[in-house]
């Protein structure tokens, strides 16, 4: 009913009241008392809620998810429940974005071909130490990377 009565309220000055009410199945007088009465408990809280999960987001440089941002908001001493902050979030198209993991870069970045091919493809010598060929690999294990 709210989303018919605020568009009604809207429209207000091109149509006639009676007119919308009708077209929105509808009571004029349940579109007058909704548009009269004061604004509940609820919403007001909401409205502040909604002010301090936006500072919140704004402190964090838009990186805090819903968890992080009620455990700020429990630091701050507003007590709310975790899925409120995140129907807000919602709401307010607060998108937390994470920085990516670091993830280490095997190749060279920029043009490969202006490297001389000193080997000429030919891995074989005469004598140890002459042609020295490695690679690197890395190799996340539990204790990190390996190299």
């Amino acid at each position: 009913m709210t989303v018919k009565y605020a568009f009604i309220e809207s429209e207000e000055g091109n149509y006639p009241v009676m007119s919308m009410c009708r077209w929105a199945k509808v009571s004029r007088s349940g579109y007058y008392h909704w548009k009269t009465r004061p604004r509940s408990d609820t919403a007001a809280r909401r409205d502040i809620l909604a002010a301090q999960v936006t500072f919140a987001f704004e402190y964090s440089d838009g990186t805090y998810g819903y968890r992080r941002i009620h455990a700020q908001l429990a630091r701050w001493g507003t007590r709310v429940a975790p899925e409120t902050v995140r129907s807000l979030m919602r709401q307010l198209d607060l998108v937390a974005c994470q920085p990516r993991p670091f993830r280490p870069v095997t190749t060279i970045a920029g043009d490969a071909g202006g490297l001389p091919d000193l080997v000429g493809g030919d891995f074989t010598a005469d004598r140890p130490g002459v042609k020295l060929i490695g690679d690197i690999t890395y190799i996340r294990t539990g204790e990190g990377w390996l190299y």
